[in-house]
């Protein structure tokens, strides 16, 4: 499970997930609980936290965000 830090929060841009299509959106967490992909929204850690356990225990999809990385690392040479 990731660990996260009281002041951690994480921003739900679905324009941006790299694995936004019908079968990766129905099953995430986001679909489930909104009906379909916002236009970005932000999740606190306590809300991140409450989403993991309900989706440790089966009862929701995970978070199926996946975003590119941005830094000088990731940009050609």
């Amino acid at each position: 499970m990731h660990e996260s830090h009281p002041t951690d929060s994480v921003v739900v841009d679905c324009d941006r997930c790299l694995v936004r299509s019908p079968s990766a959106c129905g099953d995430c967490v986001v679909t489930f609980l909104l009906g379909a992909p916002p236009a970005g929204i932000e999740i606190d850690a306590a809300e991140m936290s409450a989403l993991e356990v309900l989706s440790d225990a089966g009862l929701t999809p995970p978070l199926r965000l996946v975003t590119p990385l941005a830094g000088p690392e990731t940009q050609a040479g």
